[in-house]
């Protein structure tokens, strides 16, 4: 319990401290000692929490609910003012609707539902404390480097990196308590802090486009937040509880019927992991600094959405519409964004949209409910944590040296910083190429896929996979060419900024190598617990040992020619008289012509806005549907009881 505790109020009283320190040498070292404790704590969490397989912490503390309560009225009297002051009056509609609500509950029939255990940790909340812990305090040592090139290109306007540094933190601890809390009300709590704090980060420059893409966000978010409300009113309610623990417990008795709070619980989770329709929050996102985009995309916002929709999983798998709903907004979502990611030549919306993309893939395992889709589902968000933090890193230093972070301008990134494009290979050859771990559970999420039965599922992971593939590889191609005449500017990385990069990259490389000791002591044991027993597993031991080798094999002839090969840059055939310097050639028109390279990206077959639209519509119906149905089975069972 004390680690927990730790892990929920120390990063909050870090940002406290980094919201008062003004000088660069402070901030330095109360980010790095902060990041390595953080870090360090997380770890000795989970091997304190990993023989016991699950503690529960009752926390009979009636004045923690009052604290949160006030926090939350405080919180949602500010929404309704920057929402009427802004003129963005649905974020003020949202907070006057839903705390309310909340609060109106828990002083009334909330107040009398006793609650065992406030908290809970089980082996996939260490999972992803570990994220949080590691990856996520990662993304603040980067920050310091990045952050201080971003304020010398806005040299003219005021320096807020304290704020910045202390928004960073609370999200932290924000993911922590959310994570680990089973009361939903506790849960809610932090939910809407992980909202609003992504609301700070994305608007951080303060101009009107991040100030619209931060109300976009905080808008969508707190819809969602709407829709955990409703569902807490439920659990409450009708079946007189407000655990997590219990409600999945309670499901294989009331069926159906519990599938109805899980609904509007899935709802919570599917905005907030950015699915369609409500993806658009995420890609506005992108306006942010990049510790932004990777804090959202790896390690914080998105990941709660998935947690939610994991713990749900044994609910959803029963065969409700609930389920049906949840796996395919997520299956649509994943095809529709692969396609809209081949269109893109901006490198961190290739990301974004590839983020998006997977969260469905995971998403959709949550739906499907069993245990071998559940377990793809989570190894997915261990390998996607790592990687895809790896990338949006990488990016940014790109875009602060190169001056672009558009993929056609990082011909030559070989030459120019052969460091980071290292890096960015890894990251993406770790996105979609065997033996990674990436690929390994999306192997794992099609057989689940096959054993569900859903034809519709099975022929969405092939074609998306298969698309998945094509636009990593156009952006490897820009990486691995060798362009004459460029110099190398990797001299003004900073060394926060490269100590990240290889440390993501061991990561990247450390959790394949530790596949089958994370799967045999930590997941398994999980899954057998919440499914009762596992009637086989997703991959044989032989399977995942022969993917261990390849790794190892990999890393072993990376280690003995690393540096060792010469290279020769020889004259290119140019289509015509080269002029010397291979970089132009002499055109027909005895005219030199300026060498240059360009991928197709298909924008009139697979333009995001026609995928949006198209993705958008489908989900929008699914949801509508799911939800109505269970909203339906409600008033009948109300009509019943009457």
């Amino acid at each position: 319990m004390g680690t927990i505790l730790f892990l929920i109020f120390f990063p909050m009283i870090i940002a406290l401290i980094l919201l008062v320190s003004k000088e660069d040498k402070a901030r330095d070292m109360i980010v790095k000692a902060a990041a390595l404790i953080i870090a360090a704590v997380s770890i000795v969490t989970a091997v304190i929490f990993f023989k016991s397989g699950g503690q529960s912490f009752p926390a009979h503390a009636e004045i923690i609910n009052y604290v949160m309560m006030a926090i939350e009225a405080a919180l949602a009297i500010y929404i309704i003012y920057i929402g009427i002051k802004h003129k963005k009056y649905l974020a003020s509609l949202f907070a006057i609707i839903q705390t309310p609500l909340l609060i109106w509950f828990e002083l009334t029939e909330g107040h009398h539902i006793a609650v065992q255990n406030n908290m809970y940790v089980d082996r996939l909340s260490i999972i992803m404390i570990l994220i949080i812990g590691i990856v996520g305090s990662l993304i603040t040592v980067y920050a310091l480097g990045y952050m201080k090139d971003f304020q010398h290109h806005h040299h003219d306007e005021p320096d807020r990196r304290p704020w910045f540094f202390f928004v960073m933190f609370i999200f932290l601890g924000a993911m922590v308590g959310l994570v680990t809390s089973n009361n939903m009300i506790w849960m809610y709590f932090f939910w809407e802090i992980t909202s609003l704090s992504s609301f700070w980060l994305i608007g951080f420059t303060k101009t009107e486009e991040a100030t619209n893409n931060a109300f976009r966000a905080l808008i969508m978010n707190l819809a969602g937040g709407l829709g955990f409300a409703i569902g807490i009113l439920i659990l409450g309610k009708v079946f007189g509880t407000l655990e997590l623990s219990t409600m999945i417990a309670i499901g294989s008795v009331y069926g159906e019927l519990v599938a109805i709070p899980a609904a509007f619980f899935a709802f919570a989770g599917i905005t907030k992991a950015a699915q369609m329709p409500f993806n658009s929050w995420l890609l506005g996102a992108m306006v942010a600094p990049t510790p932004t985009s990777a804090l959202l995309h790896s390690s914080t916002m998105v990941k709660a959405g998935v947690f939610m929709i994991i713990k749900l999983a044994p609910v959803l798998g029963m065969g409700n519409f609930a389920g049906i709903m949840v796996m395919m907004v997520g299956g649509i979502t994943f095809l529709m964004a692969t396609f809209a990611a081949v269109s893109q030549s901006n490198a961190k919306r290739v990301l974004a949209y590839s983020t998006i993309a997977n969260l469905g893939l995971i998403v959709t395992c949550g739906g499907i409910g069993t245990a071998e889709a559940v377990w793809a589902g989570v190894m997915l968000i261990i390998f996607h944590a790592v990687t895809k933090s790896l990338l949006f890193l990488c990016v940014g230093t790109a875009e602060h040296n190169i001056g672009s972070r558009d993929i056609e301008d990082m011909d030559g990134l070989f030459v120019r910083m052969p460091k980071l494009a290292g890096f960015m290979l890894i990251g993406i050859a770790g996105m979609f190429l065997a033996p990674f771990g990436m690929l390994i559970s999306k192997w794992a999420a099609m057989t689940a896929f096959v054993d569900s039965g859903n034809v519709i599922l099975v022929a969405i992971i092939c074609f998306g996979s298969a698309v998945t593939a094509f636009y990593w590889i156009k952006w490897m191609g820009k990486l691995a060419g060798i362009v004459a005449g460029e110099e190398r500017i990797d001299q003004n990385v900073h060394k926060e900024e490269t100590f990240v990069h290889m440390t993501l990259v061991v990561l990247t490389v450390l959790v394949c190598l530790l596949f089958p000791l994370v799967s045999m002591y930590m997941l398994v044991p999980y899954l057998e617990v919440v499914f009762g027993g596992l009637s086989s597993m997703i991959l044989s031991a032989d399977n995942m040992i022969i993917m261990v080798v390849m790794i190892a094999v990999l890393v072993l002839l990376t280690g003995l020619f690393f540096g060792k090969t010469n290279k020769k840059i020889v004259p290119i055939y140019l289509a015509g008289a080269n002029k010397g310097d291979n970089l132009t050639y002499e055109g027909s028109m005895h005219e030199p012509v300026e060498f240059k390279l360009r991928n197709w990206h298909m924008e009139s077959y697979f333009g995001e806005k026609k995928m949006n639209l198209i993705g958008g519509v489908a989900a929008t119906i699914m949801l509508v549907m799911g939800i109505g149905i269970m909203v339906g089975t409600l008033i009948s069972l109300l009509g019943g009881v009457a």
